[in-house]
């Protein structure tokens, strides 16, 4: 029995530290875990707000790319719609040229406002010049007559004295070198009429012309 008692008491005793230890084990990770949480707001704050400055300033970094505007024009760096109706690019971009044809004719606008050939490189009326109105569109005056080259609605090549839209023309570069010039505002049957002259320098109707007809090709002379 009294050994017993002895056994008893030294398990007792054992049992009582280990719930000692325990308690003191569970205490210290509690208060690890309270030191971790009170530490965890003052390291996440800094972060969050280098992120934000990050984003901020270098949005590269995080994955963000700006979407691509369209400008006020209607399309990326063009202007809107098909032809331009703002006069003011008449004052940019001008060339004073001499329209040769392949015909061997000057082209020229005389005083009247009538268009024709000459076979004359002296013409004072010969000399013209080139005004871009729009991407790959002119306008052509006569620099001594003051008649702007048009294209009516029938085809019809005359001299304008105001700049309307009878006086756009398309330009083009063709194969042989040669310019050729077509309304940008009228087409006959969907096709494009074309500023040209015949063999005895008279100005064809718009109608009748194509533009691999040599008679609508004309090489811009520097004057």
């Amino acid at each position: 029995m009294i050994r017993w008692a002895a056994g008893g008491s030294k398990a007792a005793s054992a049992s009582s530290c280990f719930r000692a230890g325990l308690g003191a084990s569970s205490g210290s990770g509690v208060s690890s875990r309270l030191r971790s949480s009170t530490l965890l707001p003052s390291l996440s704050l800094p972060l969050l707000v280098a992120l934000v400055l990050l984003s901020l300033f270098l949005p590269g970094a995080v994955g963000f790319r700006p979407r691509a505007t369209r400008g006020p024009f209607g399309r990326a760096g063009g202007a809107q719609g098909r032809h331009v109706r703002s006069y003011n690019h008449l004052q940019g971009d001008i060339r004073r040229r001499k329209l040769f044809s392949f015909q061997k004719f000057f082209l020229r606008i005389d005083r009247n406002g009538k268009v024709n050939g000459t076979k004359s490189k002296d013409d004072p009326l010969s000399i013209l010049e080139i005004t871009s109105v729009d991407v790959g569109v002119v306008a052509i005056k006569g620099l001594n007559s003051n008649y702007y080259l048009a294209i009516s609605r029938k085809g019809e090549l005359y001299g304008a004295r105001d700049f309307g839209v009878d006086c756009t023309l398309k330009e083009r570069i063709e194969e042989n070198g040669y310019n050729t010039y077509a309304s940008a505002q009228w087409r006959n049957k969907k096709r494009q009429m074309f500023v040209g002259l015949n063999v005895h320098g008279k100005p064809l109707r718009g109608k009748k012309t194509r533009r691999r007809n040599t008679a609508t090709h004309f090489l811009p002379i520097l004057v």
